[in-house]
Order: structure tokens, then sequence, then C-alpha cells
């Protein structure tokens, strides 16, 4: 199930821009507290308001490419710079998140692919019934960095607020989002990833 141009749209926000159509497939990426120096993200979060606000939705084929070179990719890029202390590298931690994604997984959202890199977390799902967005990764988020915590036997916040969501729009970017979650770990070294990948039958 993709998204649909012609019915409404469920938008939120706290600093960026939060979106859900029903049972629609979407892809987001979150990421541990010092994955990034603030005042970059702030600048990248600047750009990308800038770009937004003067080409406003519906975006066609070319914008959404440019969309994605200028602020998917060169988000993804400094995330794979490996900022911070990348504590997802440990092996026992990672099972922390892999353990809440899948915790519900078939009950309030279908998993499609979902990988764990040293300092963020990209997952491809699609919410089921009435869950909501940020009610599925405000879950995620408070169980594994409950779990980490307890396992690190320490104490403080985990995950940065936000995060970053797109709706998938055709089975073509489905595609390639889900060969980008599975080449993603390619990047690094062996053993610093958890990586989660489900045969597709049916996209319906």
């Amino acid at each position: 199930m993709f998204l649909d141009r012609n019915k409404p749209i469920d938008r939120h926000r706290v600093n960026l821009p939060h979106w859900q159509q029903g049972e629609s497939w979407i892809f987001v990426t979150w990421r541990l507290s010092d994955s990034l120096p603030q005042p970059i993200v702030e600048k990248l979060a600047a750009q990308r308001a800038l770009w937004e606000k003067n080409h406003p939705q519906p975006w066609n084929e070319e914008l959404l490419r440019e969309h994605n070179r200028k602020f998917t990719l060169g988000f993804e890029k400094l995330l794979d710079d490996a900022h911070g202390e990348c504590i997802l590298a440990q092996e026992n931690l990672r099972e922390s998140v892999s353990g809440a994604l899948l915790h519900f997984d078939g009950e309030r959202y279908e998993l499609g692919t979902f990988v764990i890199m040293p300092n963020h977390v990209h997952v491809l799902f699609r919410p089921l019934g009435e869950h909501r967005l940020e009610d599925i990764l405000q879950t995620w988020k408070r169980y594994s960095a409950r779990e980490i915590n307890k396992r690190r036997g320490k104490e403080g916040s985990i995950w940065q607020r936000e995060y970053w969501d797109r709706l998938i729009r055709t089975e073509k970017q489905f595609e390639w989002t889900r060969n980008y979650i599975v080449t993603n770990p390619a990047k690094l070294l062996p053993r610093t990833f958890t990586l989660w990948r489900r045969d597709f039958q049916s996209l319906s």
C-alpha cells in the first residue's frame, strides 16, 4: 500500500514534519543523541525547510529526486561518517533495538526491512489499523533506550528526540528504499550492524 495523492494525509510535527496515510509504507530513520553535531543538524533542517517552502507539494519525479539527493542522501552521508560514541556497534546493545522493533510486528505494524547501524536505525514498515506513526516510534525508542541503559549500567538520554520519515509513493521507490537499507552496511566494517529483511510476495 503506497501513498495515494487523492486521499488526505495525516500530518504532525515537532521540529520536522511527519506524514502518515493509513497503512501506507513509511521509511523512517532515527539516531543516537550524540550522532551528529547539533549545528550541522540545524543547518541541514533550515536548508530543507527553505527548499520545501519554495517547492510546495505535490512534487513531480524530478523534484522528488532533487529532494532525495539534497537532503535524504546528504543526511545519510553524515550519519554514515560515524560521529559520536557509536554504541550500537556493540551487538548486545543492538539486540535492545531489534527486540523493540520485532515485539509488535504483525500486531501494531508490519515490518519490512530494517538495519541497525552504529549510530542510527533505518526501518521500512507500515502501521496497522489505527496505530500512529509517532506512537510506534515512541514505543521503539522508549523500550530500547531503557534496555540499552540497563545493559550499560548507565542513565540518560539515548536517542535524539526527532526522527526523519518519508511516505513511500510507488513500488519503484519501495524497491529503491529496501535496496538502500540492505546495502547501507556495506559502507562499514563487518559486525557493526544488524540487518533484518523480509521477502515480500505482496505489497498491497
